[in-house]
């Protein structure tokens, strides 16, 4: 095993993905986020757990967010947006929720690999990040790690990448952000 080349790897393949990332379609999420009256986020798995890092961080910069699921959910309404983090655009529960938000006239970013899933009939934007999955789709770009970990780590660099362009757009004192932070740890 040699560790030094492993991750080598990892940072070149996470490189190459977000490098391939549309900046056009970076922006109109950003667009869509900003005029969110409240931004709610949905996946399943490792990639629920790189959404809850977005939700967190965007807090910390004074965006309304919520998980979905969590206790103190809020309904959703049209001025919200519900951002959905799936790969394949396939998982059930993502599916299910896109559908419900729809119902609401809420609107629906989709944070995928598969341009033409089943989350396509719902969500407003998609945003690709082209890694490889299941389906050998075109311009996928392959991975050494397991399963989808690309995916999900990129997924966390897009929201923070996202996160700082908005710090920056505000001209925001990044020092000054830690009293968003908790402080009850």
């Amino acid at each position: 095993m040699n560790l030094i080349e492993t991750k080598q790897n990892i940072l070149k393949e996470l490189n190459e993905t977000l490098t391939n990332i549309s900046d056009q379609d970076i922006e109109l999420l950003m667009w869509e986020i900003k005029k969110a009256n409240r931004v709610f986020f949905v996946g399943v798995g490792r990639v629920l757990l790189s959404l809850q890092a977005i939700a967190k961080r965007l807090a910390h910069i004074g965006i309304d967010t919520v998980v979905v699921g969590q206790i103190t959910e809020p309904a959703i309404t049209d001025k919200d947006l519900l951002i959905v983090g799936s790969g394949s655009g396939e998982s059930a529960f993502p599916l299910a929720i896109a559908k419900k938000a729809r119902f609401f006239n809420a609107r629906i970013a989709h944070i995928g690999s598969n341009p033409q899933s089943s989350m396509k009939e719902y969500a407003n934007i998609f945003v690709r990040i082209p890694v490889q999955t299941k389906l050998n789709l075109a311009g996928e770009i392959k991975s050494v790690q397991p399963m989808t970990s690309l995916f999900e780590q990129s997924l966390l660099l897009l929201g923070d990448t996202v996160a700082l362009a908005f710090i920056e757009e505000a001209n925001l004192d990044i020092h000054s952000l830690w009293h968003y932070h908790a402080n009850l740890e």
